[in-house]
């Protein structure tokens, strides 16, 4: 699915870009500018949208209710991944105490996720896209694809197989010593968040039913579809354009898939370095330049996975 390098514009450098895409540092400094106030306003209303949801639920007490809450859950836990990543690259908050502690402990941890073994892991993605410790190709690779074969993959996340061989190594990891130091403090603040339901509801299964429940499965439907849509069927390169898809954004997309601007992320690869809010600036910075536009982006989410589920030569549009 790469795209051919006779296709792709040479447009660099510009005038407000570098040969790399980098933006020169005059442009380049204001793009970096982390919005403290405003990431930390971020954080609570992400809590708040979650005390919301569990709660709407809790006082219909109706069947359709949770199973709303349960669906809503899902998106909301893309929205902790996305800040979980800022929080990786140092960019939630220019204090990196700050950063460290919030992303740790008031968003990786209570979505069950080890930031530093993570950080570790998308820093050598970031590197090396596709290279030899490319720590996600399992998850790229294996694309164009039939169908069936995605349907198969989204079937066994939905019904909560992946989701449980993630949470089995979670467990497994609490029986040896270098383990037990990184999985415990995640069980421990699952253990705070589920007592801490059932005591405000009164109801013991509102945490397993509401919080491990989406994401042993909606998750991981979700996080399958933005992966792909980000790097599937790719490969290694110096070109970002040939190592991350470019996709149209939309309001439904950004809602259910990659809010917070992650949809953006061509741009991101060119320069990990700017914040989520920043994003689209530097992406309508690589447009204004002609490094990307219509020609080699996707117009929608749905025409790149069926893209990725077809055989034979592709192209964007």
């Amino acid at each position: 699915m790469m795209l051919d390098a006779a296709r792709l514009p040479d447009v660099l450098p510009s005038e407000r870009l570098l040969t790399n895409g980098l933006a020169k540092p005059e442009v380049r400094a204001e793009l970096r500018r982390i919005a403290d106030v405003r990431n930390a306003l971020t954080v609570v209303l992400l809590w708040t949208m979650v005390v919301a949801d569990v709660g709407v639920a809790v006082w219909w007490g109706h069947p359709l209710g949770y199973a709303a809450a349960f669906v809503l859950m899902v998106p909301l836990y893309v929205r902790f991944a996305i800040l979980m990543h800022e929080a990786a690259h140092k960019l939630l908050f220019t204090n990196k105490r700050a950063n460290d502690f919030v992303g740790t402990w008031v968003i990786a941890y209570p979505a069950w996720t080890p930031i530093s073994i993570y950080r570790r892991a998308h820093f050598a993605h970031h590197k090396d896209e596709f290279g030899p410790a490319e720590p996600d190709i399992p998850f790229y690779s294996g694309y164009p694809c039939r169908w069936a074969d995605l349907r198969r993959r989204l079937i066994r996340d939905a019904v909560g197989i992946s989701g449980w061989k993630n949470l089995k190594v979670l467990l497994k990891a609490t029986t040896s010593p270098t383990g037990r130091s990184v999985a415990l403090p995640i069980l421990g603040v699952q253990a705070t968040l589920w007592a801490g339901s059932w005591l405000v509801t009164g109801r013991w299964f509102v945490f397993p039913l509401l919080w491990l429940g989406p994401w042993m499965t909606g998750w991981r439907v979700v996080n399958r579809l933005r992966a792909i849509a980000e790097h599937g069927g790719l490969g290694r390169s110096s070109d970002r354009r040939q190592t991350t898809h470019d996709v149209r954004q939309s309001l439904l997309a950004r809602f259910w898939l990659v809010p917070y601007n992650t949809g953006w992320h061509l741009a991101h690869h060119v320069d990990m370095g700017i914040p989520w809010r920043n994003l689209p600036i530097f992406h309508a910075e690589l447009e204004a330049a002609g490094y990307t536009d219509e020609s080699i982006s996707y117009p929608s989410y749905m025409a790149l996975w069926r893209a990725l589920c077809s055989a034979g030569p592709l192209t964007p549009a």
